[in-house]
């Protein structure tokens, strides 16, 4: 093995170049830290500034399964009325006279009764 030679050291490593290169940037005024300027503030109110809002992303879900649909079509029709005049128009018109959830509307009821009655 040949002895280490004296170019293996490197201007970066030698403390004499650092030195000099220091003394030269402190003479010529170069600072490491720039003061900033101070900003000319123009109103007194302060407003908080907006920062980075990201989008979420969970590490698990927060609802273990999907929620159950409350209104579904036995939910919907509730029951026939049977009451006389009802049961006179059964027998008139062959018309059924149902009573249904409240928060059901005309599409789902529709929907509901084709379902349960194949109509």
């Amino acid at each position: 093995m040949a002895p280490p030679s004296k170019v293996a050291t490197t201007k970066k490593n030698d403390p004499k170049a650092q030195a000099l290169k220091a003394a030269k940037a402190v003479k010529s005024g170069v600072s490491t830290s720039k003061k900033k300027a101070k900003k000319i503030r123009t109103s007194i109110t302060f407003h908080r500034p907006k920062t980075l809002k990201k989008e979420r992303n969970p590490k698990y879900p927060r609802i273990s399964a999907p929620p159950r649909n409350k209104l579904d079509h036995y939910q919907i029709l509730k029951y026939p009325l049977t009451i006389e005049s009802v049961m006179k128009k059964i027998e008139d018109s062959n018309t059924l006279v149902f009573i249904v959830d409240i928060r059901a509307d005309k599409k789902k009821i529709k929907d509901a009764v084709k379902k349960m009655y194949d109509i």
